[in-house]
């Protein structure tokens, strides 16, 4: 299946399971894998969903998802070595999703012997679909992103409170608040909304399609010690922007912690 045709399945997901549920969850639809770390009934079935329309149409490939994984870390392991494998956020910005906020989207990525070779991003409320494919560069809704030129300082998104307005003393333009989402973040660096974005987690149904968007287009998806980011990455800490001159100041005046 070619890009357009696999973001036709997100879209086809959205529609059926996600969209349906959204602003429509009573409280036995809404758990919480860990204090304030959000799972709905739509996760799990959108997951599924989805799972089986890439199961029907590629058969050899491993299937991973963010909910089979946390009920079964094991999963995760056979990914980086995985001849064909795609990993799955059924909903990225759950909080968001919760909450009835529109950020909120489907994250799909495809890994070939550990390489990320394709990606994908659905925001369902924006109508607006991201692909990515190695080597042809990024698409949204069948255009190429064009980054725009800036005058300012780079830009810093973040999703902690006490780090928005910190512009470490006039050598950074003053942080503002992340989509609390990659389905909207990783979009909002290739855009240029924001110049880098840092995360503390790096986990793969997160980060694999936004990162290859990213390098697709121009810019960095390194850990915090300058390795780029893969399905092979284990550690904390990721620094993504829309450039490599924006990543190199953000490493070096981004607080660590």
């Amino acid at each position: 299946m070619d890009t357009d045709d696999i973001l036709g399945l997100l879209r086809q997901t959205a529609t059926e399971v996600i969209t349906p549920k959204f602003r429509a969850l009573s409280a036995g639809d809404i758990d919480e894998k860990r204090p304030g770390d959000y799972v709905t009934v739509a996760d799990r079935q959108a997951e599924q969903y989805l799972g089986d329309l890439l199961h029907a149409a590629f058969p050899s490939a491993l299937i991973v998802g963010e909910e089979a994984v946390f009920l079964d870390p094991s999963l995760l392991k056979g990914l980086a070595n995985a001849d064909h494998a795609f990993v799955i956020d059924p909903i990225d910005g759950t909080r968001n999703f919760v909450e009835g906020r529109d950020q909120h989207g489907v994250i799909l990525a495809e890994v070939r012997g550990g390489v990320t070779t394709r990606g994908w991003i659905w925001q369902p409320m924006t109508g607006r679909g991201y692909v990515a494919e190695r080597g042809a560069g990024v698409r949204v809704n069948g255009e190429p992103i064009a980054r725009p030129r800036t005058d300012r300082l780079p830009l810093g998104g973040t999703s902690k409170r006490r780090l928005v307005g910190f512009d470490a003393d006039g050598r950074l333009s003053p942080a503002v608040p992340s989509h609390y989402c990659c389905a909207f973040d990783y979009p909002a660096v290739l855009e240029g909304e924001f110049d880098f974005m840092t995360y503390e987690s790096t986990n793969p149904w997160d980060h694999l399609a936004g990162g290859l968007m990213l390098t697709e287009n121009g810019g960095v998806s390194r850990t915090l010690d300058g390795l780029n980011y893969s399905a092979l990455t284990r550690t904390k800490g990721l620094l993504i922007a829309g450039d490599t001159l924006s990543w190199m100041t953000a490493q070096h005046l981004w607080p660590a912690a």
